[in-house]
């Protein structure tokens, strides 16, 4: 019973806070908003600061975010002593990754608000275009390279993997885009609704909802278990996007016309409505085996246009989502990178050859692609420099 009492009042905050001693930066499971405000804080403010040299080279705020990560992170200032102890603790990630994970949700709602699907079906022969050489490309020079990444860093007590399974991974890891990090650019840049940023859009979904169920193929194999799980997780979703088109968005139209949210703007209930079932696709969609991000850009392409019902949204919520959340969830990548274990010659080798193969394949393959599909060099170099986006999701 003392033990109890013990633990139970081990984390317990005195009345007087700061004017009793406390120091804001320990962190208290039963009060985790204190130290996340330090570390919201000092992230959006590195960040801003970070981003206005970068600002005058035409680098996107992106970039200053996943730079100022790895700048907090580990590799730089996690040398000072006591800082990373002190204001990003390892008890204490998992809230600042909840926090980002949910901007980015919701991040990925927005973007689906701010395309019209018209655009979509015009520009879709160019984008399975691009979206086959953009990814083959890649993918088979990944699994030419996967070979020597096996052979140099297979460690022994590690989970035994075919060579096979590890090919397929490292080539799907070669050929996706970053569908995030895709997404913060066209939007900054204003590029959703042109044509380049149409195509690079449609592809980069393709792409990574072809990884993810690759990806499932690789999981299902390591546990020895079916192949035919992945064709499942590619059903269900295509299934659910069906489900979204012929039963959700017609009950919500009929909602929005009955509230007049069309003409008049959404309410506050419409919004709260709208959000909810933007969580719950992304809640479908995680639990089937795709990213949640998926299931909230669906969510966001379900959205009207009529009435500036989307430009109204996207008014109510976006300035929050991009000042707060979005700077925490690009960062959050870089404070778990330690650039330091790449000790060696032959690490830092094959970083370098990662590098070159995956951005060159990439490049070259949608380049290409666009090109010998009518566009201009100028477009289709622009859409192979913005499928060569690459991210940890």
């Amino acid at each position: 019973m003392a033990a109890a009492t013990a633990s139970s009042t081990a984390h317990v905050v005195s009345q007087g806070g700061v004017l009793e001693g406390d120091n804001p930066s320990v962190y208290d499971p039963s009060h985790p908003i204190i130290l996340f405000i330090i570390q919201a804080g000092v992230i959006i403010i590195f960040c801003r600061l970070l981003h206005y040299p970068l600002s005058l080279l035409r680098q996107p705020r992106v970039i200053a975010e996943i730079i100022g990560g790895i700048l907090l992170g580990p590799s730089v200032m996690g040398h000072i002593p006591g800082f990373t102890k002190t204001i990003f603790p390892a008890a204490a990630m998992p809230n600042l990754n909840l926090v980002a994970n949910l901007g980015l949700v919701l991040f990925l709602f927005l973007v689906g608000l701010e395309v019209d699907l018209r655009y979509f079906i015009v520009n879709w022969k160019v984008a399975l275009g691009v979206g086959t050489a953009s990814m083959a490309l890649p993918f088979g020079l990944g699994c030419a390279i996967a070979w020597g990444l096996y052979t140099e860093f297979r460690e022994e007590g590690t989970v035994p993997i075919e060579f096979g399974t590890y090919m397929l991974f490292i080539a799907v890891a070669m050929s996706i885009t970053a569908f995030p990090v895709l997404c913060r650019i066209l939007t900054e840049l204003k590029l959703l609704r042109t044509p380049v940023g149409i195509i690079v859009l449609s592809v980069g979904i393709g792409n990574d909802v072809i990884g993810w169920v690759l990806l499932a193929l690789c999981v299902a194999l390591v546990n020895a278990g079916s192949g035919l799980t992945a064709l499942w997780i590619l059903r269900s979703y295509v299934a659910y996007i069906l489900f979204l088109i012929f039963a959700i968005r017609p009950a919500f139209m009929w909602m929005l016309r009955r509230n007049k949210s069309l003409q008049d703007g959404p309410s506050q209930s419409i919004v709260a409505l709208t959000l909810i079932i933007t969580l719950a696709s992304a809640f479908f969609t995680g639990i089937i085996g795709v990213h949640l991000i998926f299931g909230a850009f669906l969510a966001g392409l379900m959205c009207p246009h009529e009435g500036g019902f989307a430009v109204k949204v996207t008014e109510k919520i976006e300035d929050l989502i991009s000042a707060l959340f979005l700077p925490l969830y690009f960062a959050m990548s870089g404070l778990s990178t330690n650039v330091g274990l790449l000790d060696n010659g032959i690490t830092w080798a094959y970083v370098v050859a990662f590098i070159v193969v995956a951005l060159a394949s990439k490049f070259a393959g949608a380049m290409f692609a666009a090109r010998l599909s009518g566009l201009v060099w100028r477009e289709s170099a622009a859409i192979g420099s913005l499928m060569s986006c690459k991210g940890l999701v």
